[in-house]
């Protein structure tokens, strides 16, 4: 009987470390996606300020992103990552601290805070880039799943912090907002800790021969035709971030946050244990294939869900979205690193994710204000739209680029035809 790894066996110390660190991150986005919407409207905004609020933050991480994926190859990963999460820490403080629309777009934007389940922060190309070098290719996708795995569990466990501030605001006699601005502090801990993972980054395992004199060379061209999907992808991703379909559920359903809480905490899990189906499909019929026959159904559940009206239909709905929306995340991640040489990866990183956090930024602005002019679900309808026209292009467009793994699959299979 085979004994299941933890990590993939060519995986270094380093993949280890990226894991934790994204776990550990995985769990203060948990809740800061859904306080995030009840904070700032217990503050007094409104929900068009809430969305300029979220697209600020997106904004703000995607030029981070573009100024450290280009600048890796003179100052490595790890000072990056330090500088980066001596920022959170600083963004949890300020969070904590301020109060006004103004002040707080500006911390928004210069900060780490992310509105999203998922990362979309300068931390992203930094850690993929190294991730694919911290692991041989046929342990790529595998890598990658576990890393997607631990931030999709962490954040899960992160959505149930959500309810302290209803949970305990009697109990110790304090005001949800207190608890609240206590939860930013404890963001801005994990950006100690995180912090002190990224000391530990051994950066002489990187391999560094063949860096080319461009950041991007030979893969330029399917780099940039990712890239551009991607934002279509990402665009409509951010109609819906975490914060903005909460901000919908309390507004539509009445539903409070313990119970939105609750609800995201299902549904991360099944992200999660979605998965573990991810490495076999993959090896089956391919990244691009996985990506693609798994994500589209899920689009169509968003192009659904404003339809109705039944809050138990809703909520099924959005089970069965997550039980299928994030397997190609890890899939994605290792396709990109597959599809170009080594020594582009920090910049193919920051160029596919860069363009996928602007796009993601307009998106929550968008939201809020439809939400503002009308109760109906014209976010949803809008990205599962164009989350489906994402989906078929890719698989136009891509289905015959292969990384190493499956043309040597390829290879061998016709060899042993041939014989």
């Amino acid at each position: 009987m085979s004994r299941v790894r933890l990590f993939p066996e060519t995986a270094d110390a380093n993949a280890r470390r990226l894991v934790a660190a994204r776990g550990l991150r995985a769990l203060v986005d948990g809740y800061v996606s859904i306080l995030l919407p009840a904070y700032l409207l217990a503050l007094g905004l409104d929900s068009f300020e809430v969305g300029v609020l979220a697209t600020a933050t997106l904004l703000g991480s995607a030029s981070l992103a573009l100024c450290v994926g280009f600048l890796t190859s003179h100052f490595g990963h790890r000072r990056p990552l330090l500088a980066a999460a001596t920022l959170m820490m600083a963004t949890g403080c300020a969070f904590a601290g301020v109060q006004g629309f103004w002040p707080l777009l500006l911390v928004a934007f210069v900060g780490t805070l992310n509105p999203s389940s998922g990362d979309v922060s300068v931390f992203l190309p930094l850690e993929h880039s190294l991730l694919a070098q911290s692991v041989g290719d046929r342990d790529r996708t595998a890598l990658y799943v576990r890393y997607s795995l631990a931030g999709s569990l962490m954040g899960a466990a992160g959505t149930l912090f959500a309810v302290l501030p209803a949970l305990t605001a009697e109990w110790l006699d304090v005001s949800p907002l207190r608890i609240m601005q206590g939860l930013f502090l404890l963001y801005a801990a994990i950006g100690l800790a995180n912090g002190l993972i990224y000391r530990q980054i051994d950066e002489s395992r990187v391999p560094q021969e063949g860096k080319p004199s461009a950041p991007l060379g030979p893969s330029r061209a399917i780099v940039y035709r990712l890239a551009a999907l991607f934002c279509i992808d990402s665009f409509s991703g951010g109609l819906i971030v975490q914060s903005m379909l909460a901000l919908w559920l309390f507004q539509t359903f009445g539903l409070s946050v313990a119970a939105a809480a609750n609800l995201f905490f299902w549904t991360s899990i099944c992200s999660a244990v979605s998965m573990f189906a991810a490495v076999p499909l993959a090896n089956r019929i391919g990244l691009v294939r996985t990506m693609v026959f798994t994500h589209l159904p899920s689009s169509l559940c968003l192009v659904v869900i404003p339809f109705v009206s039944d809050l138990f239909v809703v909520i099924a709905l959005l089970v069965v979205r997550s039980l299928l929306s994030q397997m190609d995340v890890p899939t994605r991640n290792s396709y990109v690193m597959a599809v170009v040489t080594p020594p582009e990866r920090p910049a193919a990183a920051s160029v596919t994710s860069v363009p996928r956090s602007l796009a993601s930024a307009i998106g929550p602005v968008i939201a809020g204000y439809l939400f503002l002019l009308s109760g109906f679900g014209w976010p949803l309808l809008l990205a599962g739209i164009l989350k489906s026209g994402y989906d078929l292009a890719l698989l136009a467009l891509f289905s015959h680029v292969r990384p190493p793994e499956e043309r040597e699959a390829a290879r061998a299979k016709a060899a042993t035809s041939g014989g």
